[in-house]
């Protein structure tokens, strides 16, 4: 199918080839008819895409302070390979969105095949939404009207937001698309309405739908035509929906507002208030967070939970109906909003007059009838060059998952490695397509399982969410494929059994054979083993015949509490989903199994919203040697975030950030330092493909990944 992306490095607008979603749970297959470019949103797209670094820069100056802040302690290189990695995704465009239901997802209700919805889907042939962000659409209604009900929805939201009653005077600034939806919700609600803009069209729609209005381009004054709008006693509220970089908006807001007004801001102005406007009138402020209620809430969204009703009259989806009611009673006119018609193959010709045309409003990209097929959920790459005699034994391996830490790590090492790269497969497919034309994948697909059954692959490499990676490791070693899992390799014991019996079954032959090297192999990816300075680490330390003391500290840095990584359901939280590392790395560089473990984690606190990333636990192995991790998400940012030091012999290893190795005492080797941080990424990936390509054990003995599995998850159930 086609869709739309943008290219956030140079501003281009992509009409991409990318494999139909898959109805997942909670989620609604649907077949689009129409959807509407936001004029307002996606052109600051474009035009941030099109801006150089430096101008990307000035537009986010807190990204530029991660920037520096990951430049301090990881390098200059690996901070401009993220950077770079993060422009060369392409981001899906569009929210706006009028479709037929294909197929519905698992514990969805209200829907079936063949409705008409409007969703917040993006511009693409065929969209997977939660069904939260999905609204049957009213006979009388449409499609071109349905696709402002989004826009409508945010327009609506700052309405409620300023609460006007019946003959109030209203201020609205910005008459883009949201601004004169704006003015009719005010005027059906019966306000009286002051347009302010600086574009005669866009005023005269505004007058039009029963405005009065400011022109400032001829010079008119917004305070002063505001205070005598509102017959000298000063505005009761405003609205801003206009996109600029200036506060003055803010400051002429504040100026022509009575006592205790309301000010609410949709859209996006620079926000440097002044106390004095706002002190004496004692004004209130407040911004708008999109279609209102649940907007951004993953239980609401992605969980399908919806709100009480008799505690949140209006969420997102029950604005979606108030404003499908609008269109339907004829409350809302959209006829003088729509500019241009395009068909989804115009959709670059749409966007070049988006940049073109500042005057433009709304643009409807219209689409051919679509049935569900599923043969649309993979694509093949045709015209790839046949492999070289030199890579005939190297394994063809397939990716579950293209993510970040996929497409910018894992996949350019496995290729570096020398695998032939056969099927990639994720959610949505924009991903999957943009990593797989990228790095020379044979197919694309949104269907795993599909993938699975392929033959002519030897392994898979899993890259999914944390709670996906058993079930997919049982499949997988199910149909005989080799596996390379991204940590942690299971987030229950249960899972672990699971895995544990799975790779019995489908090893037992090569055991009772006495060849467990030519069974299907198992991989987690504990890196950290295989950086070149732990490999020194490991040759020092293999001298000393004696136990050994490590101290591991992990400046882990803080992530939201809701954040999927924090869920235990989906993430594990962070000791499972990132600690596990480092209970790998000692395990490592010990030689010897885990006896047992201590663990502390930070008390309870008002302060402490999570405790379970801020933990201290000690390792103790059958050599007499113990370990302790300081893993803490409460460090500042500019610390080096991981250090490892090791006491043993009378002697000292400091190994810093896996960029510099310390020794202190050690005869014959003082320091090894690399000229960029390197964690063993690649190597592992070698590792475990030259170990398919010769025949060869896994890297990572099964036991020890078992091992580590189950000490690190009965760690984290100390919480």
């Amino acid at each position: 199918m086609k869709q739309v992306l943008q290219n956030l490095k140079n501003g281009e607008t992509i009409l991409a080839e990318v494999p139909i979603p898959a109805a997942s749970e909670g989620h609604v297959l649907i077949a689009t008819r129409r959807t509407l470019v936001s004029a307002g949103t996606e052109r600051m797209l474009v035009e941030f895409g099109k801006s150089g670094l430096i101008g990307k820069a000035r537009l986010q100056p807190d990204k530029v302070r991660m920037v520096l802040d990951k430049t301090r302690t990881d390098g200059l290189l690996p901070t401009l390979e993220a950077v770079r990695s993060k422009l060369d995704q392409p981001l899906p465009l569009g929210y706006c969105n009028v479709g037929t239901v294909l197929e519905v997802g698992s514990n969805v209700q209200g829907f079936k095949p063949g409705d008409r919805v409007v969703s917040n889907g993006s511009h693409a042939e065929v969209v997977s939404v939660p069904s939260n962000l999905c609204a049957p659409i009213p006979d009388g209604v449409s499609d071109d009207e349905a696709a402002f009900t989004v826009l409508g929805a945010i327009a609506l939201q700052g309405v409620r937001l300023v609460g006007p009653t019946l003959g109030e005077a209203v201020v609205v600034t910005g008459l883009g698309l949201v601004g004169l939806i704006t003015v009719q919700i005010l005027r059906a609600n019966g306000c009286r309405v002051l347009g302010i803009d600086l574009d005669s069209d866009k005023l005269e729609i505004a007058r039009r739908f029963g405005a009065e209005t400011v022109d400032v381009s001829k010079g008119e004054d917004p305070v002063r035509t505001g205070i005598a709008f509102s017959r000298g006693r000063g505005v009761d509220a405003v609205i801003l929906t206009a996109s600029t970089k200036s506060s003055e908006p803010v400051s002429q807001s504040a100026q022509m507002c009575r006592k205790r007004g309301r000010i609410v801001q949709v859209g996006v102005t620079g926000l440097e208030l002044s106390r004095a406007d706002f002190y004496d009138k004692e004004l209130t402020f407040q911004v708008s967070c999109s279609y209102g209620p649940g907007r951004y809430d993953p239980e609401y969204e992605g969980g399908g939970k919806d709100y009480p009703i008799g505690f949140v009259r209006w969420t997102e989806l029950r604005n979606f109906e108030a404003v499908l009611d609008l269109l339907k009673d004829g409350k809302l006119d959209i006829s003088p909003l729509i500019s241009r018609h395009y068909s989804i193959k115009e959709a670059k010709a749409a966007y070049q007059q988006l940049s073109d045309n500042k005057s433009v409003l709304g643009i409807i990209l219209k689409y051919p009838e679509r049935k569900a097929d599923e043969r649309g959920r993979i694509i093949s790459r045709p015209g790839l060059q046949p492999v070289s005699s030199s890579q005939q034994a190297s394994p063809h391996v397939s990716f579950i998952g293209a993510g970040n830490y996929a497409g910018r790590i894992l996949i350019p090492a496995f290729k570096k490695a020398g695998a032939n790269l056969s099927t990639v497969a994720t959610m949505g497919g924009v991903s999957g397509s943009h990593y797989g034309s990228k790095h020379g994948f044979m197919r694309v697909t949104t269907d795993a399982s599909l993938l699975i059954e392929e033959e002519g692959v030897s392994a898979v490499v899993i890259a999914t969410r944390h709670d996906t990676h058993a079930t997919y490791v049982c499949s997988c070693l199910k149909a005989g494929k080799h596996v390379f899992v991204e940590k942690p390799l299971a987030l229950t014991e249960k899972e672990v059994d699971a895995i544990e019996a799975s790779y019995r079954a489908a090893n037992q032959q090569a055991y009772e054979a006495g060849e467990a090297c030519k069974g299907t192999l198992i991989m987690v990816g504990f890196n950290r083993r295989f950086s070149p300075l732990v490999q020194k680490m490991k040759d020092l330390l293999m001298g000393i015949n004696e136990p050994k003391s490590f101290i591991m500290t992990v400046n882990a840095g803080a992530i939201p509490p809701d954040h999927w990584t924090q869920d235990s359901k989906v993430g594990g939280g962070r000791i499972i989903g990132e600690a596990c590392h480092f209970v790998d790395l000692l395990r490592f560089l010990a030689s010897s199994p885990i006896e047992g473990y201590q663990v502390t984690y930070m008390g309870k606190a008002s302060g402490a919203r999570v405790r379970g990333d801020k933990a201290s636990f000690t390792l103790r192995f059958a050599d007499g040697s113990f370990g302790t991790v300081h893993y803490l998400a409460n460090g500042h940012k500019s610390f080096p975030k991981e250090r490892l030091e090791v006491f043993c012999g009378e002697r000292v290893l400091q190994l810093d950030n896996f960029r510099k190795l310390t020794g202190y005492g050690w005869p014959g080797f003082h320091r090894m330092k690399l000229w960029r941080q390197d964690k063993g990424q690649i190597s592992c990936a070698a590792a475990f493909v030259g170990a398919l390509r010769e025949g060869k054990p896994a890297p990572i003995p099964f036991e020890e990944l078992l091992e580590v599995s189950r000490v690190t998850i009965d760690i984290a159930r100390e919480h």
